[in-house]
């Protein structure tokens, strides 16, 4: 019979390779965690990274837009006159930019406008600018008066839609209606090559279809030293009416059919910069 040693007590059994096992797989665990932990760290990095250029190249196009609107505007020769008396950082006004060829017909605009003195400004579309005119009694539908006609610096293409105030104090300041719109061409029908030889020599025929102005007009320029000053006359034809007083008559935007007062009293405020 056997006994116990005194002072010794029985011991579990334990496997000689149970603990390297377990610590194997612990420490695969953990670098697993890490490598997972690790990876997602880089995901929102390269996430983050993509949406900073993301905002980078938005920021960028941005300003090559703004700065390409600048440089076409300094770069517009037929424009240079409207772009001076503009700072584009600060108007809302069209930069004076000539837009691509549209099409065979060209656009002429009247816009009434009641700045320091009420005139109307009378536009024609030729090679990618209005040219224009301030008239200040308006036209008339009698061939036996003659409108004078100042000629102001050209015109974007883009300002034939602008109806609304420019405030008082800036350039052009006034309530501007869209009086009269639609389409012109050449009285001998030569086309544009017609208009540039006419406007050249200062006897510009014209025939109008507009709303308000229809058939024959002439615009001749006179002999007088400074700018430019031309007459606008009616033709003899089948649409002459000398009892009309067509400025009386149509007092209403042909676009919104507002008043001049209307006008003044809405929103639109349109700002510019001598």
């Amino acid at each position: 019979m056997l006994l116990a040693t005194p002072g010794r007590m029985p011991t579990k059994t334990t496997s000689r390779h149970g603990a390297p096992a377990l610590a194997r797989k612990t420490a695969a665990k953990k670098s697993a965690a890490k490598k997972s932990a690790a990876k997602k760290t880089a995901g929102e990095k390269t996430a983050a990274k993509k949406a900073m250029a993301k905002k980078t190249v938005a920021k960028k196009a941005v300003a090559k837009k703004v700065v390409a609107k600048k440089v076409v505007a300094k770069k517009s020769p037929a424009l240079a006159e409207y772009n001076r008396k503009r700072d584009f950082s600060r108007t809302k006004e069209p930069a004076g930019t000539v837009p691509k060829t549209r099409g065979k017909a060209l656009h002429f605009v009247i816009q009434k406008h009641a700045a320091s003195h009420l005139h109307y400004d009378f536009r024609l579309e030729l090679d990618g600018v209005m040219k224009s005119w301030a008239v200040p009694k308006g036209p008339s539908y009698d061939p036996a008066v003659r409108r004078l006609a100042m000629e102001v610096e050209d015109h974007p293409i883009s300002y034939n839609t602008f109806e609304g105030t420019i405030p008082e104090g800036e350039y052009g300041g006034g309530t501007v209606m869209l009086w009269d719109r639609g389409t012109y061409e050449a009285e001998d029908g030569g086309g544009a090559e017609s208009l540039r030889r006419g406007y050249a020599r200062g006897d510009l025929k014209i025939t109008m279809h507009g709303e308000r102005l229809r058939g024959g007009w002439v615009l001749v320029r006179m002999n007088r030293p400074g700018r430019p000053q031309w007459l606008l006359i009616k033709h003899r034809d089948e649409t002459a009416d000398p009892d009309l007083d067509i400025t009386g008559e149509e007092e209403t935007s042909v676009v919104t059919r507002r008043t001049m007062e209307q006008i003044a009293g809405g929103n639109r405020v349109w700002h510019s910069n001598r």
